[in-house]
């Protein structure tokens, strides 16, 4: 026999063509991505949604019961219930995460029915849908708010459809600078200012905070610019509060290389670039020291 002709051995598996990928169960093996993690991209569920979705049988693949573990390609067909998911593409595809300006006490999700007053805003008022409600529906129908501001406050909000890019957005921005104007009522004393400087929160631990200045004011009401590093809407709240201040509304203006531009209007939002995307995850510097 020509031994260059050497007949494959009985433990080497067989490669065959598999156009349907028919057999979820033996999908775990082969390239892809855990179904877990297209459905959270898709911004139809979370992670652990996605999995009580699997465990109940509400997830088929390719017609067949999808199990726990099954990575999925992206001819694979995919349905809910019954009804088709279309999959996101890895590369290539929309950012799908958006800036949005809040009205304070507007939700994010849910109708407004009187506008909130905005002092010397004269943009036009929120519609009567949610602001999730407006947002392009190729971007999924599911949202993830990245350090939302209390409902009570508004300015900048970021969201995103993507589970996974919001799970490392919001890691990132616990390490991004923020701006926010504090209104409160009456002016407060040098004393104060400094304590807020401190960054001292309710829980004892500290925020960095590097500028707390006047801003401007009328009649009582006084306005002032906050910034810190890592700070979210309740915590840039709570430092002022903390010193007896009656704050009566927070906004935030910008978040990392983020700004609120003033042309995005009250109600309004817009998609991140991808450029902005990749600054907003761009890994954090490192603090200089106090003898640098």
């Amino acid at each position: 026999m020509d031994r260059r002709l050497k007949p494959r051995h009985r433990s080497e598996p067989e490669r065959t063509s598999r156009p349907g990928r028919s057999d979820p169960a033996h999908a775990a093996d082969a390239e892809g991505e855990r179904l877990q993690k297209v459905l959270s991209r898709a911004g139809l569920a979370s992670r652990r949604e996605a999995e009580d979705w699997i465990r109940a049988g509400r997830i088929t693949i390719n017609g067949q019961p999808a199990v726990l573990g099954v990575r999925v390609q992206v001819s694979d067909q995919l349905r809910l219930d019954g009804r088709l998911i279309r999959q996101r593409e890895t590369s290539g595809g929309a950012v799908m995460a958006f800036i949005c300006h809040r009205s304070p006490g507007e939700s994010l999700t849910q109708p407004h029915s009187e506008p909130a007053a905005v002092d010397g805003d004269d943009s036009p008022p929120p519609s009567n849908t949610s602001l999730i409600e407006r947002l392009p529906s190729r971007a999924g129908r599911r949202f993830i708010t990245v350090s939302p501001m209390p409902r009570v406050d508004g300015g900048l909000e970021l969201v995103t459809s993507d589970g996974e890019l919001g799970v490392k957005l919001q890691r990132s921005v616990r390490h991004l600078v923020s701006q926010f104007s504090v209104r409160v009522l009456g002016e407060l004393s040098p004393e104060q200012l400094g304590n807020i400087l401190e960054g001292s929160l309710d829980s004892g631990e500290r925020i960095q905070v590097t500028l707390c200045e006047p801003a401007g004011g009328e009649a009582a009401n006084r306005w002032y610019t906050l910034i810190a590093r890592g700070a979210s809407g309740k915590e840039a709240r709570q430092l002022f509060e903390r010193q007896g201040a009656l704050v009566s509304r927070v906004q935030r203006t910008h978040l990392g290389p983020i700004t609120m531009e003033r042309a995005l209007g009250r109600g309004q939002f817009r998609e991140l670039t991808s450029d902005e995307l990749e600054a907003l995850l761009a890994p954090p510097e490192p603090e200089e020291s106090e003898g640098d």
